[in-house]
Formats: C-alpha cells, sequence, structure tokens
C-alpha cells in the first residue's frame, strides 16, 4: 500500500516543476520510508535498519537543498552528511559515518575532490549524530564487543584465508538477491500477479525459514551478541548450529530483498560475517589442535567473528573502510587492524575477480522518474516497485565536472536536459489521415517518424518505418490477392498502424514521452531499454483533468544525443584549455 502512495506522490511531483523552497510532498518520502522500514523489521523480516536509515538522512538532506542555494556541490555535500549521520547514529560511530559517505557519496558522484566545506558538514553531521544518539539511547554500542586478542603473527595466513571466504560468501549471496528478483519478476509476468504479493511472499518464505531457524529474524543485534560470545556462554549456538544458521541467513536475507521488502543489508552482513568467522575460526582451532596437540596458538572463534564480520560487510556493500574503521571503533583495539584489513582488501578481491558483484538495490536507478504515460491503462504500483530511494535521488548524480580535463561521457549526460538536444523539426499529422498521405508527409519532411495528434491537437502515438514494414509485412503474408496491400495503404488510417504504447511486463502501457527538463542520461537509458530511436518531448498539462493528454514540444533523436554529446564535450575542452592559458599568462605575468 504504501509503495503505491510512493507512486502517486511520485507522479503529482513529477507532473510539477521543481522549485526552489519548501516542497511538502519531497518531505513525506522519508516518512514512508521510515514506516516501510519499521514494518518490515518489527515483523522480524530478514533485513536491516542502516539502509532506511541512510536513504532517510540522503532524503533530508536533499529536501533541505531545495530550501537554500540551488548548489550542486552544496547538495551532495548534504547528501554526504545525511548518509553519514545514518551510519554515525545507528553503530554510535562518528569516523566509520564519515567515511561512508565519502566511499558511498562522494566516490560514486565522483566527487572526491569536493570543497573543505563538504569534508566539514560530513564530519559535524557524524558528531552531532552521534551526540544525540548517546543522549536519547546511551553511551552503548550497537552490541557488546568481546575483547580481541591475536596470539601469534603465525594467525595471520588464517585471516587472510577467511577473507576469501567471505568473498566467496558474499558473491553466493548477491547472486541470490538477484536470482530471487529476477524469479518474482517472472512470476508476476507469468501468472499476473499484482505487485503487493511479493513482498508477501517474501514475508512467508522467511516466517518458514525461522520456523526451523528463529536466529534468521531481526532482533536487533541480539543475534549478533550470541555468536560473538561462541563458546562462552550457555545460550550461544555451536559451531554446526552457525554452520546451518549462516547458510539459512544467506537464503532468507536474499528472498526478502529480492521480493521488494524495505531494508539495509548491513545487519545482515554484518551477522552472516559473525557467524561464518565463529564457524572458520572454531573449525581451524579443531583441526590445528587435533594435528598438533597442545597448540594454543589459535584464538577463540568469537575474534574470527569479529574479522569476519567486517570481512562479510565490506564485500557485500563495497564499503572496505568503513568496514575496517567501523570494527577497530567497536573493538578500540590497535592488533585488529592488521588481520583486519588484509581479510577485507581478499573479501573485496574475490568479487571483482568473479565479476559477479552486483550494486545494491538501495542504489538502483528507476526509469520511470523522467517520462510520463500517456494512456489511461496505468498500473500505478508496478513501474516503481523496487523502487529503495527517495523521489530526488536522480539529482544526487548531477554533478559540477567542467573542471576536470577528463569528462566523463555519463556524468555530463546526468547534467544536461532533453531540452538541449531535442528537435523542433518535426511534422505531425491528424489520426484521420491515411497511411498513404503519412508516408508522402514523412517522405517530403525526410523524416525519421511522425508525431499523430488527435482532433484537440494532443499527441496519440508515434509511426515509424518500422511500424510501416510490420505492417505491410502482416497484409502481404495475408493476402490472397496481389492489389490488396496497395489497397489497404491507400485506405488505412495512421491511427490503427501508429505505436499508441508499449508493453510492459505483459501489461499494457501509455506511449512514452519526456519532458524538456528531464536528464538526457534517463532519455538514453529508456531509449536503449525500450529499442526506440526517437522519443517524444511533451510539454506539462496545466489542467489537471488533463494531465494524461501531453501536447507536443519537440522530438528527442538518439543520433541527436551522441551529436550534441560530443559538442558538449569539446566546447568544455575548449574552455578548460582558455582557462588554463590565462591562468598560466597571469602567473607569468605576476612573476610567480
Amino acid at each position: 500500500m504504501m509503495h503505491g502512495l510512493i507512486e502517486i506522490l511520485n507522479q503529482i511531483k513529477q507532473s510539477s516543476e521543481r522549485a526552489q523552497g519548501f516542497d511538502l510532498i519531497a518531505g513525506v518520502f522519508p516518512t514512508i520510508k521510515a514506516i516501510q522500514a519499521a514494518v518490515t523489521l518489527g515483523t522480524g523480516c530478514s533485513l536491516g535498519p542502516e539502509g532506511p536509515s541512510v536513504d532517510i538522512g540522503k532524503s533530508c538532506a536533499n529536501g533541505f537543498s531545495l530550501m537554500m542555494e540551488n548548489n550542486r556541490e552544496r547538495r551532495i555535500a548534504l547528501v554526504a552528511a545525511g548518509a553519514a549521520s545514518g551510519i554515525a547514529s545507528g553503530f554510535n560511530a562518528a569516523v566509520a559515518g564519515c567515511f561512508f559517505a565519502i566511499e558511498t557519496v562522494l566516490r560514486p558522484l565522483r566527487a572526491e575532490n569536493s570543497p573543505p566545506f563538504t569534508t566539514a558538514m560530513i564530519i559535524l553531521a557524524s558528531v552531532v549524530s552521534s551526540t544525540i544518539s548517546t543522549v536519547l539511547l546511551g553511551t552503548q554500542s550497537a552490541f557488546t564487543v568481546p575483547s580481541y586478542d591475536l596470539k601469534s603473527a603465525a594467525e595471520l595466513p588464517l585471516y587472510l584465508i577467511l577473507g576469501m571466504l567471505c568473498g566467496a560468501v558474499s558473491v553466493v549471496f548477491t547472486r541470490l538477491v538477484a536470482w530471487f528478483t529476477k524469479f518474482f519478476d517472472f512470476i508476476k509476468e507469468k501468472f499476473g500477479l499484482p505487485p503487493v504479493v511479493c513482498p508477501a511472499l517474501g514475508g512467508l518464505g522467511a516466517g518458514i525459514i525461522a520456523l526451523k531457524y528463529p536466529g534468521i529474524l531481526y532482533w536487533g543485534f541480539t543475534n549478533v551478541e550470541e555468536i560473538l560470545h561462541t563458546g562462552k556462554s550457555a545460550s550461544a549456538p555451536g559451531i554446526w548450529l552457525l554452520s546451518q544458521l549462516a547458510a539459512a541467513k544467506v537464503v532468507a536475507t536474499a528472498l526478502c530483498k529480492g521480493s521488494g521488502l524495505v531494508g539495509g543489508l548491513y545487519a545482515p552482513s554484518l551477522m552472516i560475517g559473525a557467524a561464518v568467522g565463529a564457524v572458520f575460526g572454531g573449525s581451524a582451532a579443531q583441526v590445528i589442535n587435533s594435528a598438533i596437540p597442545g597448540n594454543a596458538a589459535v584464538a577463540q572463534p568469537q575474534a574470527y567473528a569479529l574479522v569476519g564480520m567486517a570481512a562479510t560487510l565490506a564485500s557485500v556493500c563495497s564499503v572496505p573502510l568503513t568496514s575496517v574503521l567501523l570494527l577497530f571503533e567497536l573493538t578500540r583495539d590497535y592488533r585488529i587492524l592488521l588481520p583486519l584489513m588484509g581479510a577485507v582488501g581478499l573479501a573485496i578481491w574475490v568479487p571483482s575477480v568473479t565479476n559477479q558483484k552486483e550494486s545494491e538495490p538501495s542504489d538502483t536507478r528507476t526509469l520511470a522518474r523522467g517520462y510520463s504515460s500517456l494512456s489511461p491503462i496505468e498500473d500505478k504500483n508496478e513501474a516503481n516497485w523496487r523502487r529503495m530511494d527517495g523521489p530526488d535521488d536522480l539529482e544526487l548524480s548531477v554533478i559540477e565536472n567542467a573542471n576536470c580535463e577528463a569528462i566523463d561521457e555519463d556524468t555530463l549526460l546526468e547534467e544536461l536536459k532533453v531540452s538541449r538536444a531535442m528537435s523542433k523539426n518535426f511534422v505531425k499529422v491528424s489520426h484521420s489521415v491515411t497511411l498513404k498521405e503519412a508516408i508522402k508527409f514523412m517522405h517530403d519532411g525526410q523524416q525519421k517518424c511522425i508525431l499523430v495528434v488527435d482532433d484537440e491537437d494532443f499527441l496519440e502515438g508515434i509511426l515509424t518505418y518500422g511500424d510501416i514494414r510490420r505492417y505491410l509485412s502482416k497484409k502481404s503474408s495475408d493476402a490472397s490477392l496481389g492489389d490488396t496491400t496497395a489497397s489497404d495503404v491507400d485506405t488505412c488510417l495512421v491511427s490503427s498502424v501508429c505505436t499508441r504504447g508499449i508493453s510492459y511486463r505483459g501489461r499494457a502501457r501509455g506511449l512514452l514521452t519526456c519532458y524538456p527538463h528531464t536528464d538526457l542520461a534517463i532519455a538514453k537509458e529508456l531509449m536503449e531499454a525500450k529499442g526506440i530511436k526517437q522519443l517524444p518531448v511533451v510539454k506539462h498539462a496545466r489542467e489537471p483533468q488533463r494531465r494524461r493528454k501531453r501536447r507536443i514540444a519537440a522530438i528527442l533523436h538518439y543520433d541527436s544525443i551522441w551529436n550534441f554529446l560530443r559538442e558538449e564535450i569539446n566546447r568544455r575542452k575548449s574552455a578548460y584549455q582558455q582557462s588554463n592559458d590565462k591562468n598560466l599568462d597571469e602567473i607569468i605575468t605576476n612573476g610567480h
């Protein structure tokens, strides 16, 4: 139900122009996100709270940026600060929160060289967040960490092996998440199930697994604490049970995430890593002690559990520095750094070798945010069902990169708008003209397509040469007389041949369009996803009752995107070179 509400609010938001000032609709998204995560985790589903906490921090920061000066660097700084505060408060670890913002916000946005105030905002946000968390929840860490003990340097190879094992576990985990995501998409398309069924099935599957292994349910960090005290308390699980629990946790978490339930992978990764590390440490101790009786050179299983937590978290979520600093902050023991860094490094290396590393679903981009649908046949729950971020997260990818000599094409496309590359040289015809007349209009205007409008001049469809070829091919195969095809072209109306919509996951959808202010990156991805070469550009409807109808503003050709991109890159390189020459002349003139 809340996914549906998010979709409705997103439709309202994208139908109105973005303006500076307080945005009430944007402020609703973090609230809905918090409620979704609370329902998911409160019912015990095998996910974690850190992912939603970070998303809420990002959404709030992005909302505040709308009330301030429209500055891209400031927006990135605010979002990074929001992400840092989410981790800092969740684990009471301010330093790890700072590095988390660098790894997950600044680095993906290629903003590592951002101004100093960005770093200052991140640090202050982490400090304030940790302080508030300490005042309200106390100084205790997220979970009680046992004292770490490194017996000897001879143990280091064991930690390296543990790192590779955690990397292999993360590969299996990410593949399972991708498989379950495709599986739920398949059953929705195959059986025509509504999207609301998928999270219900995910919760059902997790509940069935929990009948045998209740430890896979989300109980905060209680389960992690029990694992970290393996062999020290009566309630702590044994090695064999931990092996089963780790496997069950991997399957249950992938099932919940793939079904669309709202939650993060940080807490599950910590628990899986703790279980794998404890199993590895206990097994290694048994093997070495049986081979060399009386040897006590291997630490307790909980030492390996600590390192396994960081290695698995780093490998699954691609946050190596955050993982190392998080465990160091929790243990406050310098001796853990060497085995920790070695294990984390190898855990990150394994997925890169297998080329199976999947990005976390909370970071996937939804194409539906940049275009509208013209057809009343609309499934409001379908298109953005797996959107894990707020409606404005796409704006986070828009950064200023003009100061770099090497200009990234993807970043530049996200910065440019459709209005810069669209063409107003298009042909439109009434839906009542014949196909023969339409072909003549296309030939005379030297156009690859024509736009079809209704009696009120609203966009109804688009006719391409591909539509014409498919129609003639079908008619020629069905014809019994030689002159039937020619007569059909003379009498057939263009409205019966043109493309009026698309099929999305087995359902009829409206005609794809975009707005002049849509990012070129979104338009390009949309055209590539659907294999189309032209995209109608439409105006915003002023009357609410006519939002499903759009007036044509221009047309965007796929080739025009690349032509304009090359021109813009050359222009920016030329401007950058001129700026460098000017600065050099000033330096020489000033005698420096």
